[in-house]
């Protein structure tokens, strides 16, 4: 009976959050090493198939870094990275392109056995990511967001399918860009109007102390992460990913989290819950 009795309050406690979101757009990234955990990786879309039948809209933008790099190993292409980002020659990529194109069909086919119905996307297709080369420095066929076209996402979204999409763009020279996951995302975030943004990552948040999680900062403002990043606190892997939360927000973005996946159902207790586990970040 006490079990019930507490299975019925977490979903009162839920429902203001279920009114509040319904009908509303949340993108999701997820990518790193926690794709490769298969017990997580369920969690993860479990979860976004929750979402989707409490009403709301989500959007799961995916990486693949992990596989990408075992995949040029075999092929005997060295990995270099510049400032975070994967120098790409021609033949890299290639593969960068293939790898993605299978993670995003294993998401896509296990998001459908848990009762979901996803339909997997490429950001070069439909113009939907329009990229324009990096140069500085120049580190191959890596692209930044230029602009984001989203008729396909928007017919989908709106016959309640689940988009996954793959962080690739194409260019007006028609040759194929690797885009970062983190900026690909942020941007069809704010292309999309959504009312979330939400990274899900390895560590539980932003940490005053990267070691010691009771440091965690459950909430943020624009202007305070800002000065985290100018004094040092946020750095290294977390760096592009706060930066990504900041122009989601910059452009309009109600709120956006980094949350970690790890944790048990880490994503809706981050929504559906008063307190959250992981960090928000908002106007303030």
């Amino acid at each position: 009976m006490e079990e019930a009795i507490r299975k019925s309050e977490v979903l009162i406690e839920a429902l203001p959050y279920i009114k509040k979101f319904f009908n509303k757009v949340i993108v999701i990234k997820f990518g790193g090493s926690s794709l490769h955990d298969k017990a997580l990786r369920s969690m993860v879309l479990r979860d976004i198939v929750f979402m989707r039948f409490a009403g709301m809209k989500p959007v799961l933008v995916h990486g693949g870094g992990p596989d990408i790099s075992k995949r040029l190993k075999e092929a005997n292409i060295e990995t270099k990275f510049v400032d975070g980002l994967r120098v790409t020659c021609e033949k890299s990529m290639d593969v960068v392109d293939s790898v993605l194109m299978e993670v995003n069909r294993t998401l896509v086919d296990e998001i459908n056995s848990l009762g979901g119905e996803a339909f997997g996307l490429s950001g070069k297709e439909n113009n939907m990511i329009q990229a324009v080369k990096k140069k500085d420095p120049d580190i191959g066929f890596v692209g930044s967001v230029e602009a984001i076209d989203t008729t396909v996402l928007n017919r989908l979204i709106d016959t309640n399918m689940i988009p996954v999409i793959c962080p690739v763009g194409k260019g007006k020279d028609n040759k194929i860009y690797n885009i970062n996951a983190d900026e690909a995302a942020s941007n069809l975030a704010i292309a999309l109007d959504a009312e979330k943004f939400v990274v899900l990552t390895n560590v539980r948040g932003v940490m005053k102390d990267k070691d010691d999680p009771g440091s965690l900062f459950h909430s943020l403002t624009l202007d305070g992460t800002n000065h985290l990043i100018e004094t040092g606190v946020i750095g290294g892997g977390m760096l592009p990913k706060t930066r990504a939360c900041l122009h989601t927000l910059r452009g309009g973005v109600r709120k956006s989290h980094i949350v970690d996946a790890h944790l048990s159902h880490a994503l809706l207790l981050e929504i559906f819950t008063d307190k959250g586990i992981g960090t928000e970040i908002i106007h303030g």
